[in-house]
Parts: structure tokens; C-alpha cells; sequence
């Protein structure tokens, strides 16, 4: 099977809210949680045996603050009404990556291209199936976790190697469902991110920002988890300019199997094959056609990242089943060099420009 490299999963977030134990079987994070009503983020995907199972080497591994004001939150998110709130429950999220390295041999955070390349090496042929590992980059999603622009050393020095300063507004820019331009300390978080070369992450900047922050931002772009607007025509999604724009840049763009990113009008409880591995398909096609080639298209999953299961399309129970994508991409007439670009290479090709050496 290919290595998998996921571009977005909120694993801490889920940890911190709902208390999963991502050793542990996604089937049996369902069994436990069947009885509990305050559960309400979907029957999960995720969990060690199925990365293990769908050959997912590598997973950018977010760390997810959510704001009062959030249409979403459930009844354990952990919202935050501060700066000061929205670092705490982030400093919480660093903390279970780096108990969850530290107590499991086979996790292990990637701070550095050699840690990239020892994961790498544990998934080759001659390699014990025993001594996998998985590697977890870190990635703020919503930068209001990062109380002054000056703290993105801070952040740096935590490990985290990518950036995405939005999810709705933050106070560095308009995000989903807010419109707005890239703020003044917005400008200043860029430069300061640019000294460390983090990527920065797209997915979620509104419209303005983002093509402000393409125009300023000299390090490596993309959009973690993001669709074409041409299937969704909401704000949430990539228009054709963005797509170009991020193409333009040698950036890469993850595609989301969820329902409500595939289908138009699809709402939480509609039926599952409302979509199907066609619809996944689709989506990273439209990228590569508008690329002429497939270095552009990844996978960004959001698996765990407030649905479940039931809202993924037909045939996408855990995330073991990313691998159908493959199978789907070869189906369409993509050479095996193709599939291994979209389903991981483009995705390491973007962490070996943003990793320290």
C-alpha cells in the first residue's frame, strides 16, 4: 500500500474534549462512547490499529482552540473567551502530543527533517512491521492561541512548523463565515513566522486575508483541508483564483472526504452514500486539472474533526480507508507516480521545506 501523509487531524482536540484514547481501536472509542450522551462529535475514525492498517506514516497533528462565540462548540469543547484562554488550551493540546510520544514507541513528534526521515524509515520494506512509526507535525489551526505576534517563537520553540491563522476570525485575520482583510498584527505575525519559515496554512483564511497574506508570505503556502468551491460554493472552499494562487506558489491543497464538503446541502443526518469515493475523486481531480499535473492535490482528512463517520462518504468508516483514495485515483488513469504524490509525496515535499534541518 502507499504511505499516507494526513494533513489535518484534530487529535489533542479530541483527546482534550472527549477524553479518546487514540491507542486504542476506533471501534472501541465507539463501544465506550455508545452510553455517554454528552459524546456528541461522531462515531470515530481515528485510533492506532487503522493508521497502522491504512499505512498513514505521517499526520499533521493540530492544536485546535475554538472561540466562545463558535456555532460548533459542544458541550465539552474548550472555548476560550481570552488570548490568555485560547494559549492554555493550546499549551494543553502540546502537552498530550508530547505524553502521547513519550508513553507510545510508536508515535513520535517531528520537530526536524531527520525526524521526518526516521519515521520515514521505519515504513520501508526492510523495516519490521513491529517498529512503525507514526509522525506528528504540529500545526496551529486558529492563530488567536498566539497572543502577540512576538510569540511565535514561543510556539517554534514547542515544536509546532505550521501555521494557520484563522478558523473563524482570529485577531489576525477574517476567517469562515467573518470576511475580512489580514490585520495589522496579522502583517507582523507573517514576518515573524517567515523568519522561522513556517508554512502557513490557508485553509479557513476569508477570501481578502488570504490573497493579502499569498502576496506578502515568502515561505511555503498551502490549504491543510480545503475543497474547490466549485462543488460548495461557500466560503469554507477554494475558489478558482485561490486554487491557482496556491498552484502558483508550489503550494498543495487536502482534499476533505466529508459530505458536507462533497454535497451541496448536505446537513448532519442526511444519508451517508449521498457520496462516495467519486465525490473524493472528483475533488482532488479538479485541483490537478487545474494544475495541469498532480503535485498540487493531497489529502487533509479533518477525520475526528467534528463529525464522524456517519457524515464521511459511502465506503469511508476509518481512516484505514484514506487507501481506497489510491484505488479510486488509479481507477481514474493516474500513474502510480501521481497516486504517490497526492496520496503523501506532495505533502513531504511541502515538510522538507518547512523543517529545520
Amino acid at each position: 500500500m502507499t504511505l499516507i501523509v494526513d494533513a489535518h487531524e484534530d487529535i489533542a482536540w479530541n483527546v482534550l474534549c472527549y477524553g479518546r484514547d487514540y491507542t486504542q481501536p476506533a471501534r472501541a472509542t465507539r463501544d465506550r462512547e455508545a452510553a455517554d450522551t454528552t459524546a456528541d462529535a461522531g462515531l470515530a475514525m481515528l485510533g492506532l490499529p487503522e493508521w497502522l492498517a491504512g499505512n498513514v506514516a505521517v499526520i499533521v497533528a493540530t492544536v485546535f482552540v475554538e472561540p466562545a462565540r463558535s456555532p460548533f462548540a459542544s458541550k465539552l469543547s474548550r472555548i476560550y473567551r481570552t488570548a490568555d484562554e485560547a494559549f492554555a488550551v493550546a499549551m494543553r493540546q502540546i502537552d498530550i502530543y508530547r505524553r502521547l510520544a513519550d508513553r507510545h514507541a510508536q508515535f513520535r513528534l517531528v520537530f526536524t527533517r531527520g525526524d521526518l526521515e526516521a519515521v520515514l524509515a521505519t515504513w520501508s520494506p526492510s523495516a519490521q512491521a513491529a517498529d512503525r512509526q507514526i509522525g506528528l507535525v504540529l500545526s496551529i489551526e486558529n492563530g488567536d492561541s498566539i497572543r502577540t505576534p512576538g510569540e511565535v517563537e514561543r510556539w517554534h520553540a514547542e515544536g509546532v512548523r505550521l501555521v494557520g491563522p484563522a478558523w473563524m476570525a482570529s485577531r489576525y485575520c477574517g476567517g469562515t463565515g467573518e470576511p475580512g482583510p489580514l490585520t495589522d498584527d496579522g502583517v507582523r505575525l507573517l514576518r515573524r513566522m517567515a523568519d522561522l519559515n513556517l508554512a502557513l496554512d490557508t485553509s479557513h483564511m476569508a477570501e481578502q486575508a488570504f490573497f493579502q497574506a499569498i502576496d506578502r508570505y515568502p515561505g511555503p503556502v498551502i490549504a491543510s483541508h480545503s475543497n474547490p468551491r466549485r462543488y460548495v460554493d461557500t466560503d469554507r472552499h477554494l475558489s478558482d483564483d485561490m486554487i491557482r494562487a496556491l498552484i502558483e506558489r508550489d503550494g498543495v491543497i487536502g482534499s476533505v472526504p466529508f459530505n458536507a464538503f462533497l454535497t451541496p446541502g448536505w446537513v448532519k443526518g442526511d444519508r451517508k452514500d449521498a457520496a462516495d469515493l467519486s465525490a473524493v475523486v472528483r475533488a482532488i481531480d479538479y485541483v490537478c486539472q487545474r494544475a495541469g499535473d498532480a503535485l498540487h492535490a493531497g489529502i487533509g482528512s479533518d477525520f475526528d474533526g467534528g463529525f464522524g463517520a456517519a457524515s464521511a462518504p459511502e465506503g469511508f468508516d476509518t481512516v484505514a480507508d484514506l487507501q481506497k483514495i489510491g484505488d479510486g485515483l488509479r481507477q481514474a488513469g493516474y500513474s502510480p507516480a501521481d497516486v504517490e504524490a497526492v496520496m503523501g509525496g506532495n505533502w513531504l515535499r511541502i515538510l522538507r521545506q518547512c523543517l529545520p534541518a
